[in-house]
């Protein structure tokens, strides 16, 4: 049977760990548990399952605090947890047996996460799959008979244990902090976290963050990066725009897309910008692409929510009733 540690950072978590440790407390062999400044009952809580509580200076860097967790483990396997998720008990089953059935030479285990959408978090999915189990100590092995190589690719299982993410309040703010101070140390944005960035930016993000973000994604834009990190930037910067009633350079920037494919973000602004000139029909077309034709690149109701709500009230405003009634019946569907 595999061993497990739970390593986990946390601060002023007193609402929601309890029930995030009883979950895990018979299924992880040693509970990791890493205080970032809590000024709350935090690791009183946490006392009450483990003596292996360890203060850590809080530098704005996540990463930095997970490594710093994992280095204290002492099992073979690293179980990642955040304390607001929750496991019911048919996945604490489920976990179980696949403690007992896991393969030594699996590296990482996914496991779904589920409940993403009730909380307006970054994702546009309401189940995926993440890494949430980790060998501690990996081996390599050569592989291939001739130009041999060192095998650098993890072994993935993808298990059917299903995490609840069940959150009391959004963490939008505290993301939204840290990622003003990567800004503000100059640091380089990988692809996946400028998404991140991005994506959240569209989900939660207020008028003040997005103007706070806009040197970045103009900076951005002068950099050798893929077409892809080009098409968001450009979805921040025509909202920026369109928050600021820069006309001209919305339309500079949604023009550019248009001209090559582009994502719903982009039709649906500009389906905003002419229902709220009273231009219902204009406003229709676009809402119309966002809705059937464009595919979302950083939140996904811009392909359903906001443009429908659009082309609804479009839609009466021209007299078309039946066409209304089509969408709202289209809307409850969804």
């Amino acid at each position: 049977m595999a061993t497990i540690s739970l390593c986990m950072i946390v601060k002023n978590e007193e609402r929601v760990l309890e029930r995030c440790l009883e979950c895990l407390k018979d299924i992880v062999d040693e509970m990791i548990i890493v205080d970032t400044g809590s000024t709350d009952s935090t690791k009183e809580i946490a006392k009450k399952y483990t003596d292996k509580i360890y203060d850590y200076q809080w530098k704005n860097d996540f990463a930095d605090a997970r490594n710093f967790s994992f280095s204290k483990a002492s099992m073979e396997y690293i179980y990642v947890a955040d304390a607001d998720e929750v496991i019911d008990e048919e996945n604490r089953r489920r976990f179980k047996l696949l403690k007992q059935a896991l393969l030594p030479e699996v590296e990482i285990v996914q496991m779904k996460y589920c409940n993403q959408l009730e909380h307006g978090s970054v994702y546009n999915f309401d189940t995926e799959y993440r890494g949430k189990l980790y060998k501690r100590l990996r081996t390599f092995q050569w592989i291939d008979p001739i130009h041999e190589t060192v095998n650098v690719e993890p072994i993935i299982f993808d298990s059917d244990v299903e995490i609840i993410h069940k959150p009391l309040e959004k963490h939008d703010r505290r993301d939204f902090a840290a990622f003003a101070a990567i800004l503000q140390r100059g640091q380089r944005f990988s692809k996946k976290l400028l998404d991140m960035y991005a994506k959240e930016l569209f989900i939660a993000g207020q008028q003040e963050d997005f103007f706070q973000a806009e040197n970045f994604f103009k900076g951005v834009l002068k950099e050798e990066r893929s077409l892809e990190v080009y098409k968001v930037a450009d979805c921040i910067l025509a909202k920026i725009c369109f928050l600021r009633g820069d006309v001209e350079g919305f339309f500079t920037v949604c023009l550019k897309e248009v001209a090559d494919n582009p994502p719903a973000e982009i039709c649906t602004l500009l389906g905003e910008y002419y229902r709220q000139k009273g231009k219902w029909e204009e406003a229709v077309m676009w809402y119309l692409n966002a809705i059937h034709e464009q595919e979302c690149i950083l939140n996904i109701q811009y392909s359903k929510k906001i443009p429908m709500e659009g082309i609804i009230e479009c839609y009466e405003k021209l007299g078309m009733v039946a066409e209304a009634g089509e969408y709202r019946k289209l809307q409850e569907e969804q």
